[in-house]
Parts: C-alpha cells; sequence; structure tokens
C-alpha cells in the first residue's frame, strides 16, 4: 500500500480492520464487517463512508458562470448560492470526460467535485477550455468528504454535537456548520440512494470527525462503511459510475441522465453530437437464474445486441440484476439473455431505478 496513495482517514481504516485494496491509486477500504451488513445499516439506519478521494477544483473569477456554463451539460442558470447541481462533462463527440457535482458560492466561485480517478484529466481538460476571467484551482488536498447515509443521519449529527443548519432540500449545501467542534460543509447529497449528507472539512480535522461520528452513532445502528457496500448501494439505486455506464465511449444521452442535460442552453461542449438521434439505451434486467458481473455479452431474441456495464445482487430486493447497454429501439416483447462464458442467463427487463426508497 506504500505507493497508493492514502486518504486522511487511512490510519482509521487500518484501526478499524478495513479490508484495504488499490482502487484508482488509492489505498481504500472494501469493506469492515461484510458487505451485506454495511448495505443493510445504510438502508435501515446509517452507515458512515470515507470519499476523501474525490477531487475538490474550484472555478474563481468573472468569468465563472459563463465558463461552467459552456463545459457542461446542465443549465447553471437558476443556481443560487447554497445549491449543488449534477452535470456532465463532454468531449466534442459527445462522450463523458466526467460527470460531476457543481456546488455554487458565488458568481465568481464555484466548487466542482470530480471523481477521483478522473481529477487529473478533469483538470487538464478543464485548463484546456478556459475562457475569459477564470482561475481554475485543484484544492483535493487540502480536504476530507465524509458521507452519512440513511434514514437516520440526523440522529447521528446531533449526537455528536451539531451546530448549524442541517440542508433542508436534496442538492442544497450550508456552510460553517461545526460536528463536535469541527468545521464543515454540509450537502444534501449522496451516491446511495438513501437520504444523508456528504460533509467536507479540513483534511487535519478528518479523523477527529470520523471518531465523533462513529461514537455517536454507536447505539443508533451507525456502521463504518466501505467500497463494497458503497457499490452496491448506488447500483440498486441504479445510479451510474464513470467507466461503466457512462465513459468517453458512452455519452450521457446513452446513459440515460437527461435531466443533466439542457439542450435549450445555447451551446455547450459536446451539445451537437448528443442532439443526433439516439442509438442506444441503458436497461435494467433481473437475472432469473445466475449472476451476472460488467461487460458481458447481452443478447435479444438469441442475437448479441449490448453488454453489460454492472452486475451482481441487490440485497434490499432479494436476486441479481444487471445494467446493460442495448439498442435504443429494442421491441416490448423481447426476450434477453447475458451470455457469462458460454451460459445463456435468462433475464426480464425491469424499470430503472431497481431500488427506490419510500
Amino acid at each position: 500500500m506504500d505507493e497508493l496513495k492514502k486518504t486522511p482517514l487511512y490510519e482509521a481504516h487500518i484501526a478499524l480492520g478495513g479490508k484495504m485494496v488499490d482502487f484508482g491509486g488509492w489505498a481504500l477500504p472494501v469493506q469492515y464487517s461484510s458487505i451485506i451488513e454495511e448495505h443493510k445499516a445504510v438502508r435501515t439506519a446509517c452507515g458512515l463512508f470515507d470519499v476523501s478521494h474525490m477531487g475538490e477544483v474550484f472555478v474563481i473569477g468573472k468569468s465563472a458562470f459563463d465558463y461552467i456554463q459552456n463545459l457542461v451539460t446542465n443549465d447553471i442558470t437558476t443556481m443560487t448560492p447554497g445549491r449543488c447541481r449534477y452535470a456532465v462533462m463532454c468531449y466534442p463527440d459527445g462522450g463523458a470526460v466526467d460527470d460531476v457535482l457543481i456546488y455554487k458560492f458565488s458568481d465568481e466561485r464555484y466548487m466542482l467535485v470530480v471523481n477521483a480517478a478522473n481529477t487529473a484529466k478533469d483538470i487538464e481538460w478543464m485548463k484546456m477550455n478556459v475562457m475569459g476571467d477564470v482561475e481554475i484551482i485543484d484544492e483535493s488536498p487540502l480536504w476530507a468528504q465524509l458521507a452519512l447515509q440513511g434514514p437516520k443521519f440526523e440522529e447521528v449529527l446531533k449526537a455528536a454535537g451539531y451546530e448549524g443548519e442541517i440542508p433542508a432540500k436534496n442538492y442544497t449545501f450550508t456552510e460553517g456548520n461545526t460536528v463536535a467542534g469541527v468545521n464543515c460543509l454540509v450537502s444534501r447529497t449522496g451516491y446511495t440512494g438513501e437520504d444523508g449528507v456528504e460533509l467536507y472539512c479540513a483534511a487535519e480535522d478528518a479523523m477527529k470527525l470520523h471518531a465523533a461520528l462513529l461514537a455517536a452513532g454507536k447505539d443508533i445502528g451507525l456502521l463504518p462503511c466501505a467500497l463494497g457496500a458503497r457499490d452496491t448501494l448506488r447500483f440498486e439505486a441504479s445510479m451510474p459510475l464513470y467507466g461503466h455506464e457512462m465513459s468517453d465511449k458512452i455519452n450521457p444521452v446513452e446513459c440515460g441522465v437527461d435531466f443533466a442535460i439542457k439542450f435549450k442552453k445555447p451551446a455547450f461542449i459536446g451539445r451537437e453530437a448528443l442532439m443526433q438521434p439516439k442509438t442506444r439505451q441503458r436497461i435494467g434486467l433481473k437475472v432469473l437464474k445466475g449472476l451476472a458481473r460488467e461487460h458481458m455479452p447481452v443478447l435479444m431474441n438469441g442475437v448479441e445486441v449490448g453488454f453489460t456495464t454492472s452486475g451482481g445482487p441487490a440485497p434490499s430486493l432479494g436476486g441479481n440484476y444487471a445494467m446493460a447497454l442495448v439498442p435504443a429501439d429494442c421491441p416490448e416483447d423481447a426476450v434477453w439473455t447475458i451470455d457469462v462464458r458460454g451460459r445463456q442467463l435468462p433475464c426480464e427487463r425491469v424499470e430503472l431505478p431497481f431500488y427506490k426508497r419510500a
């Protein structure tokens, strides 16, 4: 693990018995207790994740609004300070550079949260497309990010000694809050399909914040959670993962994140390409017998037409599922199978998301 990058919480993961793996060049835990146990804690009580490997890139300057508006698929016109917005940065051919979360502090100051493995590539792309009076500042090493997810997250925050305003609406954030005396930006966002928050603090305060939240949640059902449960949770909620459902070869229209693409904007990078008729779509499949993983051939009426982008068990639902990229014009009565090393697994097409909280 010595050559891998470590988050500010590395020592905490070791102390908690985390099973450490190489995740895109970062040393991160894949599980502590068990993936299923951690998954269920998030669905029924609360889970605490270290997501400090994510990148925080600030866009500052008089042209910040115009620059971001041209850079991403979503429209940031209606954003006010204290709001977040999901968007995609695209190449001119429509392929995704990355999907990002945009935080607005003012008309001249924004933060883009980017995927860890893409941080260097994203910053290079952002700098290549600078326009007007804009400065791109990578503050990733200065920040730690913890995700507190699950129906009892507010109980945990209050037990930890929360002072400030908990953001009331999804995709909003508040600054100047403290948790156990640690100053935090608190965002009503997450990647699990459950209610919860993401807490940003100074890297040097991460261990104190993490310990305080674990102690506060001990009697509430909180568990430390790792990459394995993060993936099963986002998979159940059918949230796209860069490199799987979306990539430089899979554009956001094909991925099905239409809510984050605003063609009424006069211009953004990739707009013309994304306006072409859609030839592929992301669908959900329930695997009736067997287990499918990513990058397995998908057959429609016995003919190979696409591939799985993610697959595995859905612990909250029972049974195994897969997301797949297939032609846009599939008939309703199509018969679906997934080829797993020569075995044809029968599937039933189902709606996305697989899981939606009540």
